[in-house]
């Protein structure tokens, strides 16, 4: 268990609008382990949240826009909850990482430089288990993102009813505290990223 002054402040992102979403389940399960180890979670849920279209115009102005991006880019980490849909995350993650990934103007910077990522992903089928790693090399080369080597990919076998099977709780613990010592080593680091390539 940590220390309240080691205590790392992690945003959730569960990113599924399905009203009986696995990746969700992901997501609270994370919340309480790491609650559990005296840590500072913070989970947003996309469907409690009426996020706009990226648009590189209007959208700024909406209120969820400030929201979405001070709890990314203000965290020690992030643990992006996912559905996969067509070999890929779903639209909704889709959406929120363009809208808090987007500068170019000079009043905005990406919310996204230099974080700690974290996937948990819930699919179908087993053999789309890399259909989140286009997402996850985008964040590393635009942003710089760190990105957690372990990662949670559960499908239907991974369940007993709606909760976490034996096998797929032990992976999420894994995840967990490997994100968590990546996070907590370089919250002392000396370089900040910018757009670059």
């Amino acid at each position: 268990m940590s220390s309240r002054s080691n205590a790392l402040k992690i945003t959730i992102l569960s990113c599924s609008l399905d009203p009986q979403s696995r990746s969700y389940v992901l997501a609270r399960e994370t919340e309480r382990l790491l609650q559990v180890r005296g840590h500072d979670p913070h989970l947003i849920d996309l469907r409690s949240i009426s996020l706009p279209n990226f648009d590189n115009a209007d959208c700024y102005s909406h209120p969820a826009y400030l929201q979405m991006h001070d709890a990314i880019r203000n965290a020690d980490g992030v643990v992006l909850s996912v559905p996969i849909y067509n070999w890929s995350i779903g639209s909704a993650a889709k959406n929120l990482i363009e809208l808090t990934g987007a500068t170019g103007d000079g009043e905005r910077t990406a919310a996204w430089f230099d974080q700690v990522v974290t996937f948990l992903c819930s699919g179908g089928l087993p053999h789309s288990y890399m259909a989140y790693s286009s997402t996850a090399m985008s964040l590393m080369l635009d942003f710089k993102c760190v990105l957690n080597p372990y990662v949670v990919y559960a499908t239907t076998r991974d369940w007993n009813g709606d909760k976490l099977a034996d096998s797929l709780s032990a992976r999420l613990n894994k995840t967990l505290e490997v994100k968590l010592e990546l996070a907590s080593l370089l919250k002392a680091r000396r370089y900040k990223s910018e757009w670059e390539i």
